[in-house]
């Protein structure tokens, strides 16, 4: 067995419990092989529904290699599947299949649109789209779950929603209003795709194309203002008012006229609005996606960030996430914090 098969045994051994459990919660969307930490660096195999997902983030993967990593995957499975490999180790992380390999390029099946499931929320799946990142981020799903089974009669705000997975569960979970808040419209069209393919009624779940900045600036009672130098664009108006349960899941590194979205040096620009958008007694759940911000630091900045704002934390729950993306040191690079106020 050469060493890819191997460690794609190991890692499909590893994860019985998970398949299992995925089984009974309606679940078809989940990561294979993780091979950061499962002996493939910069490459992951991830499963959404019938669709299959090779993608290469640190150098592009050659057909030999391709070829084994879909030979080994396809034995665990013990049936052949419709693949899609996508190199990210670009500049732009955009894939342009005219320079792919012809050995590399999906057949056009592997590109319709599909569906897959999680928790038993349907989600339109796509193989290469006009972004960069599957349209369903899997290792977000433990504090997806905790959102669906604490929802109910809830107002809910979820913040650089994206495709709105975070929503569409707050919608399954009984939640009385959801609002997703998103810059880009092509993710937020993603979100109303799925919504409608789950059936919520607009009076329930509604779709706001905003920076986070006027948005959750607004929402919390506070002044909208340029950066120093730029002009202030046009954005829409929304009165103040707070939620139940707010969701605030940043990209690392993002910068805008209104301001600079920075999970490493600066988390408390995001933090404060989102906490004051907060009812006293509400949650609000916090995560941060870079590595090198360790959990126990940003912790105490988060919980510093409430203090000084007069809104003590009555109390913190940890959310990891799933065996599917294992951590050999427990310091996985998302990290969750549930705030009860």
């Amino acid at each position: 067995m050469n060493p890819i098969s191997a460690s794609i045994a190991l890692a499909f051994a590893q994860r019985q419990a998970l398949f299992s459990r995925c089984q009974t919660e309606n679940t078809t969307c989940y990561r294979l092989f993780h091979g950061t930490n499962e002996g493939l660096s910069g490459v992951t195999v991830d499963r959404y529904g019938d669709l299959y997902l090779i993608q290469s983030f640190h150098t592009p993967l050659g057909v030999e290699q391709y070829q084994q990593i879909v030979t080994a995957t396809e034995q665990q499975l013990g049936q052949s599947v419709l693949w899609v490999y996508n190199d990210r180790s670009g500049n732009n992380s955009r894939i342009d299949t005219a320079q792919q390999d012809p050995a590399l390029r999906p057949v056009d099946a592997a590109l319709a649109d599909h569906e897959g499931l999680e928790l038993g929320v349907r989600y339109r799946v796509r193989g290469r789209h006009q972004g960069q990142d599957p349209l369903l981020f899997l290792d977000l799903r433990n504090a997806r779950r905790y959102v669906l089974e604490n929802s109910q009669g809830k107002d809910v705000l979820n913040l650089f929603s994206y495709t709105c997975g975070v929503g569409l569960c707050a919608a399954k979970g009984g939640a009385r209003e959801v609002v997703n808040v998103d810059f880009a419209q092509s993710a937020l069209a993603v979100g109303k795709e799925n919504a409608e393919l789950n059936g919520f009624p607009d009076s329930q779940i509604s779709f706001v194309q905003s920076d986070f900045f006027p948005a959750c600036r607004q929402l919390a009672g506070l002044p909208v203002a340029a950066r120093r130098g730029k002009r202030l664009p046009s954005y829409p108006r929304l009165a103040a008012r707070q939620f139940d349960l707010v969701f605030l899941d940043p990209p690392r590194y993002a910068s805008s006229a209104f301001g600079t979205v920075d999970l490493l040096r600066d988390y408390q620009s995001l933090l404060k609005p989102a906490i004051l958008a907060t009812r006293d007694d509400g949650q609000l759940i916090c995560c941060n996606n870079v590595a090198q911000v360790d959990m126990d630091s940003w912790r105490a900045l988060v919980l510093r960030c409430a203090e000084k704002l007069g809104r003590p934390v009555r109390a913190v729950e940890v959310i990891s996430p799933e065996e599917d993306f294992p951590s050999t040191d427990g310091q996985p690079p998302l990290k969750t914090l549930v705030l009860q106020f």
